[in-house]
């Protein structure tokens, strides 16, 4: 039987960490606590390559080389770990990784991502390369929902890849899409890797988060310019969404107000809501379906008159 690459270069690797482990032990004079660490680190590394569980191998290999650091005494070994497991659990600031990890469970299962990916996906439709800039995006403020990469990787893996490769993306870019976006998980707050690394440090989660805010945002620019770049260069890598795929069809409500607009009238969304609110146009449609349509309809107007405050008050502000 024929063994591919990849694990002829994972044997290989094993074999080398345990090759070189085995030189560092016996070429040592004595065995020191900082080899039996440098050991465990390469059996753990091994372990984790064959398969084994990471929390599991974590564990078992820190108790069998702290039973061997102590000279075989269970008693000082099990305290350790009551000790350790009890230092953890006492920890305020890691008890908010299981609950960025349950939000981010919480959007899954609600399927908020697949509506905002086909949203964005929708929205960007005249942008060169929009299905893997929608992946970007999604993937980005998903990240501010679970703050660790595998959730976000495996969903837009799931979600986004095979919409990618029926439109004719070239693979490497799909995936390259998929998993640089999902990295960011660890830097955009809130990042679990962050939140471990001050409890670990003794490090201001808080000013963790203010450092890590503009690298990750400038990092996700920067992904989407790439694409952007590639897919005008090369379409061929990126095609265009079709017309056809860029209409979706409008609620029920929508489709009769739309009947019972006179003839004459603009067809089109903001004057045909503001029109049904007259009253004798608006073809039985509830008025509050009616204003919050108009409210979506009026959104961007009012995000870009938001920025327009903030730019203005901004230098305002610094002057006075």
């Amino acid at each position: 039987m024929k063994i591919k690459k990849e694990l002829y270069f994972g044997f290989s690797l094993m074999a080398l960490i345990l090759a070189g482990t085995a030189y560092m032990l016996i070429s040592a004079p004595s065995v020191t606590n900082g080899h039996l660490g440098l050991m465990m680190l390469a059996l753990v590394v091994v372990a984790i390559m064959m398969g084994f569980p990471t929390a599991f191998t974590l564990m078992g290999m820190g108790m069998i080389f702290t039973w061997i650091a102590y000279e075989q005494d269970v008693n000082k070994t099990l305290t350790l770990m009551v000790q350790s497991a009890f230092k953890v659990m006492s920890n305020d600031v890691l008890i908010s990784i299981p609950l960025f990890v349950f939000m981010g469970y919480l959007v899954e299962r609600a399927n908020l991502i697949e509506k905002l990916f086909r949203s964005l996906h929708l929205a960007m439709a005249r942008v060169p390369g929009s299905l893997a800039v929608a992946t970007l995006l999604t993937c980005a403020v998903f990240a501010t929902a679970t703050g660790i990469v595998g959730a976000v990787v495996t969903l837009m893996g799931l979600l986004a890849f095979p919409q990618m490769l029926r439109a004719g993306y070239d693979t490497k870019l799909a995936a390259g899409a998929i998993t640089a976006g999902g990295c960011l998980g660890i830097l955009i707050p809130p990042s679990v890797m962050l939140i471990v690394y001050g409890a670990t440090a003794g490090v201001s989660v808080v000013q963790l988060y203010a450092g890590a805010l503009f690298p990750g945002l400038m990092l996700a620019g920067l992904y989407i310019s790439y694409v952007i770049i590639i897919a005008k260069l090369k379409p061929e890598m990126a095609p265009p969404l079709p017309m056809h795929e860029r209409q979706i069809d409008l609620p029920a409500m929508s489709h009769k107000l739309l009947r019972g607009v006179v003839t004459g009238v603009n067809t089109r969304a903001l004057p045909a809501l503001l029109g049904g609110l007259r009253g004798s146009r608006n073809a039985g449609v509830p008025i509050g379906f009616l204003l919050r349509q108009l409210g979506v309809a009026l959104l961007p107007l009012a995000l870009f008159w938001w920025w327009q405050g903030c730019r203005i008050a901004l230098p305002l502000r610094l002057l006075l």
